[in-house]
């Protein structure tokens, strides 16, 4: 098999993840599911590459059920690609969050019952049968994109306390495995800095206390209750009695608001734009009975265009700007645009595996298919970033565009020459060509 140089640049660093014939069907694999339309199981991935796809069928059902490999290896060789695209000076902007992947079945491992974030309302609850993935992805701003895109590197399964007390292991929350994947990253990269970004969800005092542990390295920004305890950092001990945990209290943040002065600012907001709000800020601890302080600065966000609610956002470096926290909160929007572009483009939910290695891996490598297809679209020379659909008022280039130059890419470039048709193919009028290129690329 040969590979052309942007698909070689891209997935043979991920070679010491795997054997070498368990590497050649994961590329084959992997290449199968950027062309594939529709469901993204290995009987269609298959039927996609058709006779270039050498072996029995079953080898390659086994990549995802049997074969021994180590999907945290790859993680961390995914983890090296994403960020070599970042500056070292720099931190990284990590986004964390959670999805939930339908799955039918009554066999299937590690399914529950989880409440479904984008059906619910404050009133009403939907739930829905399936699995949650923990996700953390790295912010990355590419010279072709208006917003910064979030590249997944690191998911893991949220057991439900159901299912953990049957099986015998301890439980953990979605922070908490959120924290078990953060602390792999600074294990991974000692000498870089973080900025972790997390919704309300995310932003509970044990996930501030963990990033406030590694505060040399990384910095929680997300949402604080407008009722959170604040008080002042506790006295120097007199040498009599227990020493003070914490001092006077402070204001809790919606009173602190009540008559303060607002200041006037232009901050980064959804979408990759701006936006005219009105802040102010303060400075306190953030104290829980029998877990301790934790410092921050808190911000209180009033949208100048009356579009948006009222908003407490904080970080827990207390040299962060009010704008850099808004700004910051803002750009976490860019995960749920993954997760969404993923299920519209890249066939996730629509696996059938129930065993647990296949569920453990398939839906991981799906969201991680997200960061090939980015960084093969980053790979592409700038002719062949070809097939993006224009409409009035677009001036940015959308997942949609970089997947469809890629399909288009492969196709003209590894597949027909493969199959022995690239010249045929090439002899085609050109409007021939380009309407049978627009029919094998489309994105959805």
């Amino acid at each position: 098999m040969i590979l052309p140089t942007p698909v070689a640049a891209v997935l043979l660093p991920l070679a010491p993840a795997f054997t070498a014939p368990t590497f050649d069907r994961f590329v084959l694999l992997t290449l199968s599911a950027i062309l594939t339309t529709g469901r993204r199981t290995v009987a269609n991935l298959l039927r996609t590459l058709g006779a270039l796809a050498p072996g029995h069928r079953t080898s390659y059902q086994r990549l995802l059920s049997s074969v021994r490999w180590s999907g945290l290896a790859l993680a961390c060789l995914m983890a090296r690609l994403v960020l070599r695209l970042l500056p070292a000076d720099r931190p990284v902007v990590l986004v964390g969050d959670d999805t939930v992947d339908g799955h039918k079945g009554k066999r299937v491992y590690g399914k529950a019952r989880h409440r479904d974030p984008v059906r619910s309302t404050k009133s009403y609850t939907a739930w829905r049968y399936g699995h949650k993935w923990v996700v953390l992805a790295v912010l990355v701003h590419f010279p072709f994109a208006r917003r910064p895109w979030a590249l997944p590197v690191l998911v893991d399964l949220y057991r439900s306390e159901d299912d953990n007390r049957r099986q015998g292991r301890p439980h953990r929350t979605p922070p908490q495995l959120l924290c078990r994947l953060v602390a792999m990253l600074l294990r991974w990269f000692p000498h870089r800095r973080f900025v972790l970004v997390g919704d309300a969800g995310y932003g509970t005092h044990e996930v501030a206390r963990f990033c406030w542990a590694r505060r040399d390295r990384l910095t929680l920004v997300s949402k604080l209750h407008p009722k959170a305890n604040l008080c002042q950092p506790p006295p120097p001990y007199q040498g009599k009695g227990r020493p003070r945990v914490k001092g006077a209290a402070l204001p809790k943040p919606e009173q602190a608001v009540t008559g303060a002065r607002f200041r006037r600012a232009v901050v980064r907001w959804y979408g990759g734009g701006t936006r005219r709000v009105s802040r102010t800020s303060g400075t306190g601890h953030w104290y829980k009975s029998g877990q301790g302080l934790v410092p921050l600065r808190w911000v209180f966000v009033r949208d100048g265009d009356g579009t948006h609610r009222d908003e407490f956002f904080y970080a827990t470096d207390v040299a962060f700007s009010p704008e850099a926290i808004i700004g910051h909160y803002a750009w976490r929007w860019n995960i749920e645009t993954t997760f969404q572009e993923a299920r519209a483009h890249l066939g996730l939910e629509t696996t059938r595996g129930w065993c647990r290695r296949t569920v453990l891996r398939a839906a991981p490598c799906l969201l991680g298919l997200y960061s090939v297809v980015t960084l093969l679209f980053v790979a592409l020379p700038t002719t062949e970033r070809r097939g993006a659909v224009s409409w009035p008022g677009k001036a940015t280039v959308t997942f949609s565009d970089a997947l469809t130059a890629v399909r288009r890419w492969l196709w003209s470039g590894w597949v027909f020459p493969q199959a022995g048709g690239g010249t045929p193919v090439q002899e085609l009028p050109q409007p021939l060509r380009t309407l049978l290129f627009s029919a094998l690329a489309q994105a959805a």
